[in-house]
């Protein structure tokens, strides 16, 4: 696939009013992701733990998420999330999604690469993540400048995430 041209492509920061495009976004592109990985009943799980509008607000409003949007041709085409962690310099990338059909054009990186930016600004010298231990999404992060450091299980509700946390020096 080519890259698409920079000239089109727009990250901006998301706001409440942006919860419905996020929300949008994350339908199109959260089973596509997730499908290979974990059962069907994990990810609708998830997606109602995750992208109800309640659980948006409060994300954006009492944990201190950022939220970026990004839009090809002035079309929303993906989303990211940070935030700063309690170990001083240290932000987290919590989630990166792009629609199924821009995948693999660079539009992932160049969310990445405006997160890190932003963190910086904010004086962080660290971004961490957690990627599923079987998300081909890892050797992007890795191609990005991300090393494993330890294996992480998390149980959400009946559920676990089964993650690699990775870290990257800015």
């Amino acid at each position: 696939m080519s890259v698409i041209p920079a000239s089109t492509i727009r990250i901006q920061p998301a706001t409440l009013a942006d919860i419905p495009t996020i929300m949008q976004l994350a339908e199109a592109t959260w089973e596509p992701t997730y499908r290979f990985i974990i059962s069907r009943e994990q990810i609708d799980y998830m997606y109602r733990v995750i992208y109800t509008s309640a659980s948006l607000e409060r994300q954006m409003t009492e944990q201190g998420h950022t939220f970026l949007l990004v839009y090809v041709d002035d079309q929303p085409s993906g989303y990211a999330s940070f935030s700063e962690q309690a170990e001083a310099g240290v932000y987290k990338l919590h989630k990166i999604y792009v629609l199924p059909t821009y995948q693999g054009q660079g539009l992932g990186q160049q969310l990445i690469m405006a997160v890190e930016q932003a963190v910086r600004m904010e004086g962080a010298h660290t971004l961490d993540l957690n990627v599923n231990r079987h998300n081909p999404a890892l050797s992007f992060y890795e191609h990005l400048g991300f090393q494993r450091q330890r294996e992480e299980d998390i149980a959400i509700g009946p559920y676990w995430m089964n993650d690699y946390v990775m870290r990257k020096a800015l």
